[in-house]
């Protein structure tokens, strides 16, 4: 078990630092093009190994890793809703291109699982926080409960403007590299720079840096395909 936990691990590190490395090219290529499409495919994979590997390496530390600190367990349930977070997001980019020229209320089950993890997740994980006062594990699950509420509405109704689907492509793809750029500050930076412990604004500079970034990419390709309602609603 052990030994599944060090590759678990190694193979987090690559993919978070592969996924640190390639997650701005999209954002400054052109949208649809190749080389958009190829960097962005490298990104959800890399995510996507980071988002697993998470997912084991915090069950593992709360179930099989005797003698934890409060601090540790706070951190190791931190590390679970970040898995929760980085998959929910990068699979909500994903699948909304899948059904862009949808015309009615979503009707895929598959695709109402991560929402509803990711919004009671985020509750349970604040409500945590605030029991053992852990600013970390009270505030920043707020992303979670709000993406979570956000994606069901945009699954459960029908679309009203013909930018639906970029639009929440860009939310979903830029909300996963809050994720990912979160992560790194929490648990590697500190240990990268000999750090023991971080204040709270040093851990939230990631959402403060991408949500003005999700803001301006959302209303400018919004206003690039004018806007108009989808036709069949």
């Amino acid at each position: 078990m052990e030994g599944l936990f060090i590759f678990a691990r190694l193979l987090h590190i690559v993919g978070g630092f592969l996924a640190l490395f390639v997650f701005w090219l999209p954002i400054i290529t052109r949208k649809g093009g190749k080389l958009h499409t190829q960097i962005g495919w490298i990104y959800v994979f890399a995510m996507a190994s980071v988002s697993i590997t998470a997912l084991y390496m915090g069950v593992y530390r709360l179930t099989w890793e005797p003698g934890h600190d409060p601090d540790t367990t706070a951190f190791s349930w931190f590390l679970l809703f970040i898995a929760i977070l980085s998959g929910a997001t990068a699979w909500y980019g994903l699948r909304v291109l899948r059904y862009k020229k949808r015309k009615r209320s979503h009707r895929q089950a598959i695709d109402y699982i991560f929402p509803i993890l990711l919004l009671t997740s985020g509750i349970a994980i604040s409500i945590y926080g605030w029991i053992i006062h852990f600013p970390l594990l009270q505030y920043f699950p707020v992303v979670g409960i709000f993406l979570g509420a956000t994606q069901l509405q945009y699954w459960l109704t029908s679309p009203k403007r013909k930018s639906h689907w970029i639009v929440e492509h860009i939310v979903g793809m830029l909300s996963c590299c809050i994720a990912t750029i979160t992560a790194f500050v929490v648990f590697g930076a500190p240990r990268l720079l000999g750090v023991d412990s971080v204040s709270l604004f040093i851990w939230f500079i990631p959402t403060i840096m991408i949500v003005p970034l999700i803001i301006g990419f959302t209303t400018y390709y919004a206003k690039k395909l004018n806007g108009k309602p989808a036709e069949g609603n």
